[in-house]
């Protein structure tokens, strides 16, 4: 009996101690591989859609804290299907409006590879949404 799960079947989100697929990814600072990280905490977190005023407020407190992040030896990384071209523009237009320097990798997920390897796309809301979630 195999306890493999379908292939049809989006895997879920990984679990503590579970290992985390190591992806190859296109972000605002260029190509970058989870496994680039090895040896520090990631915090990969998702949002659904760039420019929206919900997580442009998770990103504006992520800035905030991303030295007390970096002083535990977390990397913050963000990920969602929106390009890097818009990425860039919204990481921008933060800057400008909340003073605030966005110094983390925002993942362009186009083809949702990353997303679904963690599990981010709810099947019954979007094939192509991220959801909102940090792991």
């Amino acid at each position: 009996m195999s306890t493999a799960a379908p292939a049809s079947e989006t895997p879920g989100i990984p679990r503590i101690n579970d290992p985390a697929p190591d992806f190859d990814a296109k972000s605002t600072q260029g190509q970058i591989k989870l496994s680039d990280y090895k040896g520090k905490w990631v915090v990969l977190f998702s949002h659904p859609a760039d420019f929206t005023p919900v997580c442009t407020t998770e990103f504006v407190e992520f800035a905030k804290r991303a030295d007390e992040f970096k002083s535990r030896d977390a990397q913050l990384i963000g990920l969602s299907v929106d390009s890097v071209t818009a990425h860039i523009a919204w990481i921008r237009n933060i800057e400008q409006h909340f003073n605030v320097k966005v110094g983390f990798p925002v993942i362009a997920d186009l083809d949702t590879k990353v997303a679904e390897k963690f599990g981010l796309i709810h099947p019954a809301a979007s094939e192509t949404a991220t959801v909102r979630a940090a792991g």
